[in-house]
């Protein structure tokens, strides 16, 4: 089996269509259980952010596992197959493995080098596990891309520019932000508003100059407690909304939060910015044509190009990916063509002990001595025997032909499926 990841993100799809994709926690757990209730999936995780939507699965056959993961992100996305063919992309095995090690890396994001991908892909892990989609190939897989990411970050600077989605969006608005009479108001109480209230604080804004807006004020009030910031009601929005300079916005609501008749009545003819981080968006698109009113979107993020600078740094990231894909790739063959080796050493043992048993059945006069003599003769040609192939599967353990020389070991010996499978389940259960 193989891993497979069916995916859109901005550099594949319009934002449009990445809307109609997006998932929250609850849908992104639907999928997972319906992606394991196809003939050809065992284990699934979804990557769900405002720039991508992405379906990892451990597939017993590509072409089976592809063509029902795809149907399943069209169905939920409403798309028809001209759509999908044209949004979507698929990376298998060798190539899926090496995508999510790019994502978590941050070599994939809309904001190149962005950290907040890291907790992303954690918070799709943790999905996983508790909804016992994952098994030990995504967890392995999945770990170990948390850990290049984070080895990325620590070992280069390709974080400086910009480290979140939020800090691109605040930095998009210019001096502004960093006006101290600047008012904000933080629309959403999720992980992306704390995060837009905790860069804000640290880049030296007053908290009583921060109202924080949720459905869920009790949510808000969270961050009022950990930050000092100001809360309002939902219903308090729009007096809010009147009193603000700079909103950022990332609710997750169905609709436009922010619709062009709630923003020209706040901003009536005043300097207004909104950031709108979220997916679908917060911000009806048609609100940018009023006059003192700037929109920051996603659209406008992922035409931002500040990467020149990130060159070296960039570089320095894709090779430790890179070494880092091939030392997985190897440890993963490895892990295959083990039990085939065990299970002929295993079955050469038990030939062994079966031939001493019939030596002493047919000549019970022996001593315990020659008995053992016999034994180490019989074990000495056994080995001679195995040894040459079990060498050679070793040698061919990280090149493309170690699983079919595995495969094709275990057929001339006639080696025990059973055998091998269960030496296979107690290697993934230690990992």
């Amino acid at each position: 089996m193989s891993v497979l990841v069916v995916g859109m993100s901005h550099k594949s799809a319009p934002i449009e269509l990445l809307e109609r994709a997006s998932l929250d926690t609850d849908a992104a757990v639907k999928l997972s259980h319906r992606a394991l209730e196809t003939s050809s999936v065992t284990e699934a995780a979804v990557i769900s952010t405002c720039n991508r939507v992405e379906i990892y699965v451990e597939a017993e056959r590509f072409h089976g596992a592809v063509e029902e993961v795809s149907r399943l992100l069209a169905e939920h996305a409403a798309l028809d197959r001209d759509q999908l063919v044209q949004a979507v992309y698929v990376h298998y095995d060798d190539s899926a493995v090496a995508h999510l090690f790019e994502v978590a890396a941050g070599l994939d994001s809309m904001i190149l080098g962005e950290s907040q991908i890291l907790g992303q892909v954690r918070d799709a892990l943790d999905t996983a596990q508790a909804e016992a989609t994952v098994g030990p190939a995504l967890n392995a897989l999945f770990q170990q891309a948390l850990r290049i990411g984070k080895r990325g970050h620590a070992e280069t600077g390709i974080d400086r520019l910009a480290p979140s989605t939020v800090t691109a969006g605040l930095d998009a608005a210019g001096p502004v932000v960093a006006d101290p009479g600047t008012r904000f108001l933080v629309a959403g109480a999720g992980t992306m508003a704390s995060l837009a209230v905790r860069t804000l604080v640290d880049r030296g804004v007053d908290p009583s100059s921060i109202v924080v807006a949720n459905r869920t004020l009790r949510r808000a009030h969270e961050l009022v407690a950990t930050f000092g910031v100001r809360a309002v009601p939902w219903d308090g929005i729009d007096a809010a909304l009147a009193e603000t300079d700079v909103v950022v916005s990332c609710t997750g609501a169905a609709g436009f939060v922010f619709d062009r008749d709630r923003v020209a009545a706040a901003a009536s003819g005043r300097e207004l910015v909104l950031i709108d981080l979220a997916l679908p968006r917060d911000v009806e698109p048609t609100v940018a044509d009023l006059d003192g009113v700037t929109v920051i979107d996603l659209v406008v993020l992922s035409g931002r190009s500040e990467n020149a600078e990130l060159a070296g740094d960039v570089e320095e990231v894709r090779h430790i990916v890179e070494a880092e894909v091939n030392t997985f790739l190897a440890a993963k063959n490895a892990s295959r063509v083990t039990p085939t080796v065990i299970a002929l050493r295993t079955m050469a043992t038990d030939v062994v002990e079966a031939e001493v048993a019939r030596v002493k059945s047919r000549v019970p006069d022996l001593t315990t001595d020659q008995v053992e003599q016999v034994r180490d003769a019989l074990r000495r040609v056994a080995e001679k025997l195995i040894h040459a192939p079990t060498v050679r599967v070793q040698e061919l353990v990280e090149g493309p032909a170690g699983l079919t020389y595995a495969d094709a070991l275990s057929d001339l010996f006639a080696l025990d499926q059973a055998a091998v499978d269960a030496v296979t389940q107690v290697g993934g259960d230690e990992a």
